[in-house]
């Protein structure tokens, strides 16, 4: 990336079901949900929005041979998406094990999102 726009910064969680690929998801969903860039464009070679690089550093509390990145990448509507996996996030507990909600143990995890946008 040549040129960083902006860097939005979301928590996710999966409550129950200990399933990071969703907490994942929830992270980049909330680092992106609130934000609009119409000027974007006039940046960009042509205009054409998926010509913009995209970053998403994910902060992962538990094995990365679990998370699931094409599922994380679909989450972003355009532009060249890679992702970059740290260690960091948090294990910690929810005080039930719910069978019904495919709990394993009572582990929440938490997954910390950063996505850089620039060209």
């Amino acid at each position: 990336m040549d040129q960083l726009f902006f860097i939005e910064i979301g928590m996710g969680t999966d409550l129950h079901g200990q399933d990071v690929t969703k907490a994942s998801v929830r992270a980049v969903q909330n680092a992106i949900r609130h934000n609009s860039m119409p000027g974007l464009r006039l940046l960009l070679p042509d205009g054409d929005l998926n010509k913009m690089k995209v970053n998403v550093k994910l902060a992962l509390p538990c094995d990365r041979e679990l998370l699931d990145v094409e599922q994380v990448k679909n989450v972003l509507p355009y532009g060249e998406v890679t992702v970059e996996l740290l260690e960091g996030g948090m294990l910690t507990t929810s005080g039930i094990v719910l069978p019904d909600k495919a709990d394993k143990n009572d582990l929440i995890y938490v997954v910390v999102a950063s996505v850089e946008v620039g060209c």
